[in-house]
């Protein structure tokens, strides 16, 4: 069987910088309506990067909506038309100051689909060359750590690490490392 809905009608609610939210009227596989709240956001990007001693390079920054500082790997919002992969480099320049090689697509992330348009494009990466000065923007504030990959799979596994993108990102990089394939 096949699961759908048809979009009835839209009605703007919020246009800013980063999101829109509308919410639409649907038509349901069974004939009736129903609404549906949606967030619109153009998406973004996160990369693990690995060390040559196998330390993977985390960022530690407040995040408004929890209240509080979440160790993440290093990710950011795309902007309009942006290469997702030029993206993600770009990011991991700014937030780690490293360049990286071997970069290895891991899929795509959709944080919460029960509301929300975003899609999360991951990689991982070893680094290369020495660590650079940050490149933060005027409004980023963040530090950065690294962590040893095994230690960062038992923080996931400890929920000591609450973000999606960063635990998907942990285990999915753990993951090529033990198969060797990063």
């Amino acid at each position: 069987m096949e699961h759908f809905e048809k979009t009835l009608a839209c009605k703007e609610i919020y246009k800013g910088k980063i999101i829109h939210v509308h919410v639409d009227q649907v038509e349901l596989e069974n004939g009736g309506t129903s609404f549906r709240e949606v967030v619109e956001h153009p998406g973004g990007v996160s990369v693990a990067v690995l060390t040559g001693q196998n330390e993977l390079i985390f960022v530690r920054q407040f995040r408004y909506p929890y209240k509080k500082v979440l160790l993440e790997l290093p990710a950011g919002k795309l902007e309009p038309g942006e290469d997702p992969f030029e993206a993600m480099k770009r990011e991991q320049r700014e937030e780690t100051g490293t360049q990286g090689e071997g970069y290895v697509s891991l899929g795509e992330v959709y944080p919460t689909g029960g509301y929300c348009g975003e899609i999360i494009r991951l990689w991982a990466c070893r680094a290369v060359g020495e660590q650079q000065e940050l490149h933060l923007d005027e409004d980023e504030f963040l530090s950065t750590e690294r962590i040893p990959l095994e230690k960062a799979v038992e923080m996931v596994c400890n929920n000591e690490i609450p973000d999606a993108k960063t635990q998907i990102g942990i285990m999915k990089t753990a993951y090529l490392v033990q198969k060797g394939l990063l």
